[in-house]
């Protein structure tokens, strides 16, 4: 709870964040409600030092870069510069829906080097996984990935741990508990006391989910409650789990904004390190990021909306962005952005 008082509830997922938004929802909430967002937008928390070495790769003539779409915009230590821009200097650079995607196009260059951008939490883990396993099974040489991967639980407890935390409860994201169930949200209940609440995407069901929240603190009780039923099991999905231990393992990483914390990345195991485009490579990632006046940093902790950045609508829109918050399409800025009149 806030200092004056008011209840503040997190979403932790950056399709929520932009459901929010759309559907006017924080409009709709009870006088002394607040929805804050996390960081629940993959994008939004991968550090610029990242993007920098993406950059630097892209330039390779025997390099093609494979990735989604949001990552094309998203501006490494110098504004500006992504990839989009350097694909106007030469890089080559494709867009793709899957790993599977980055897979024939390798097949179909076998001269050019293609890394694929593994970039998401638990939800694209399984494909990317997957991949792994492809591209051993075909024995393609000129294929790697370059894992970006997030895990919630290891970031939600640095949060929970933080002196001016101040949320108390949380909207947890339905992709996820897809894959890793609603148990995967058991530790917030059992060790921090946190409500949390496993939410579809549509507007009645986040409002659903609130609502069992406000009710659970409004009764004391902290449990982790699913909303969510007709996509979510308790146990997740142990197939999609069983692919994620086989090919890839937990790992330290940095975010954006939060620094490095243990263990909440996924790489690519040691027995299939030819396909780790970090160690093909030999990247080497500098420091995280240099201080600016863009806020996208509080914005991902929730300790602040995206309109008090000074720079939100005046420096930094979706046509021209400074960070990453207003560059994803799940980036909490550039949702308040879209449906600021709502």
């Amino acid at each position: 709870m806030t200092a004056d008082g008011k209840i503040q509830l997190m979403e932790i997922c950056g399709t929520h964040t932009m459901s929010i938004a759309k559907s006017g929802i924080r409009s709709m909430l009870p006088e002394g409600v607040e929805l804050v967002s996390g960081p629940g937008c993959p994008v939004c928390v991968t550090p610029s030092n990242y993007i920098d070495q993406i950059l630097k790769l892209s330039m390779r003539p025997d390099v093609i870069i494979t990735t989604y779409g949001d990552m094309v915009r998203v501006p490494g230590s110098s504004r500006g510069d992504n990839l989009r821009r350097r694909m106007a200097d030469g890089a080559q650079v494709r867009v793709v829906f899957s790993p599977t995607d980055a897979i024939k196009i390798a097949q179909e260059n076998p001269d050019k080097q293609v890394v694929f951008l593994g970039v998401g939490f638990e939800t694209t883990a399984p494909g990317t996984a997957a991949a792994v396993g492809d591209a051993a099974a075909l024995d393609i040489d000129n294929f790697t990935i370059l894992p970006m991967l997030k895990t919630c639980e290891p970031v939600l407890r640095t949060l929970a741990v933080q002196p001016d935390f101040c949320i108390d409860g949380f909207l947890c994201p339905g992709h996820v508990a897809v894959i890793i169930g609603s148990d995967g949200f058991s530790f917030l209940a059992d060790e921090y006391h946190l409500p949390g609440v496993v939410a579809g995407f549509e507007a009645e069901g986040i409002l659903k989910a609130v609502a069992m929240l406000l009710k659970q603190l409004k009764e004391g009780r902290a449990e982790i409650e699913n909303e969510y039923t007709r996509a979510v099991a308790t146990e997740g999905n142990p197939l999609a789990k069983a692919m994620i231990d086989k090919y890839l393992k937990p790992i330290d990483t940095v975010w954006r904004g939060l620094g490095e914390i243990p263990k909440s990345g996924l790489g690519i195991k040691d027995g299939f390190a030819k396909f780790d485009a970090v160690k093909r490579f030999e990247l080497e990632f500098g420091p995280e990021e240099t201080p600016t006046a863009c806020r996208c940093g509080d914005v991902i902790k929730g300790k602040l909306h995206p309109d008090g950045c000074p720079l939100f609508g005046k420096v930094c829109t979706p046509e021209d962005p400074v960070g990453p918050c207003m560059v994803s399409s799940e980036g909490a800025c550039a949702a308040a952005w879209k449906y600021r009149s709502i």
